[in-house]
């Protein structure tokens, strides 16, 4: 049975997209079957992944409308993940689940019908709370949580965590946070340097050890329409993101084990 991380920050700007592409394109590497959902209407993580309006034949407004089901409108990338790519037509499917009955439930229900082809199911969520997201934090299994090293981190953070802990007492259970990621970080930088250490003060079991670093080659791969590890694989950006990939295996591996040993 796959895994399913919604990829969300609240706050724009933080390398969601980056993340959720690039994840999904090293756990690729090491041989996992991987589907990224690109949940965002900005559809930036389509446009990331090397997809052209002209090769959507069917996106995810369709698949969440019911129109068409979402074996049929997954595209092969050359990150080696599926995706379920998005274009401005899913504010469409927006509005339409504000009206629809169990609107919370839509995409679980769809995820469900393919969980068992993949290992890691990555959802790239819109920068707000809307019913978009609450629709991946309700299909999702946990949370992976980018996170800026500047001044109003912390602040947001709390609101998301106060979220992720709302729906997983009233309507998802099984919800629980994967990770907090730091971004775009710079060693030099004191601020940077202050914002981690209280993030790992207070959140010691929850922050990766690795970090992304801000990193040239990996701002500038977006534009090529491809991945990090496929723009540049000697990158420390490329290498940050196996290493996370890597990271996320050892951990879930890990609590796999405790949890048959009990």
């Amino acid at each position: 049975m796959g895994k399913i991380i919604a990829i969300t920050n609240q706050k724009g700007g933080v390398g969601k997209t980056t993340t959720s592409i690039n994840l999904a394109a090293s756990f690729a590497a090491m041989k996992r079957r991987v589907m990224l959902i690109d949940l965002d209407p900005q559809g930036n993580a389509t446009v990331g992944s090397g997809v052209t309006k002209p090769q959507i034949k069917f996106s995810s407004n369709q698949v969440l409308c019911n129109e068409v089901e979402i074996r049929n409108a997954l595209i092969k990338t050359t990150g080696g993940y599926d995706l379920l790519a998005t274009t401005q037509e899913l504010i469409v499917a927006e509005m339409q689940l504000l009206q629809a009955q169990h609107r919370e439930q839509r995409l679980k229900n769809i995820i469900d019908s393919v969980i068992t082809d993949y290992d890691y199911v990555l959802i790239d969520c819109p920068p707000s709370l809307s019913i978009l997201t609450l629709n991946a934090l309700v299909a999702a299994d946990s949370v992976l949580i980018p996170i800026q090293c500047e001044y109003f981190a912390l602040e947001g953070l709390s609101g998301l965590l106060s979220t992720v802990e709302q729906i997983r007492s009233t309507i998802n259970p099984k919800l629980h946070i994967e990770g907090l990621l730091r971004t775009m970080y710079d060693g030099r930088n004191r601020l940077a340097l202050d914002v981690s250490s209280q993030l790992l003060e207070h959140f010691p079991e929850r922050v990766y050890r690795t970090v992304i670093p801000r990193n040239v080659r990996l701002a500038e791969a977006p534009s090529h329409g491809t991945p990090i590890l496929h723009y540049d694989e000697k990158s420390q950006g490329a290498l940050a993101y196996l290493a996370l990939a890597g990271e996320i295996l050892r951990r879930g591996e890990k609590i796999e084990a405790q949890s048959n040993a009990q």
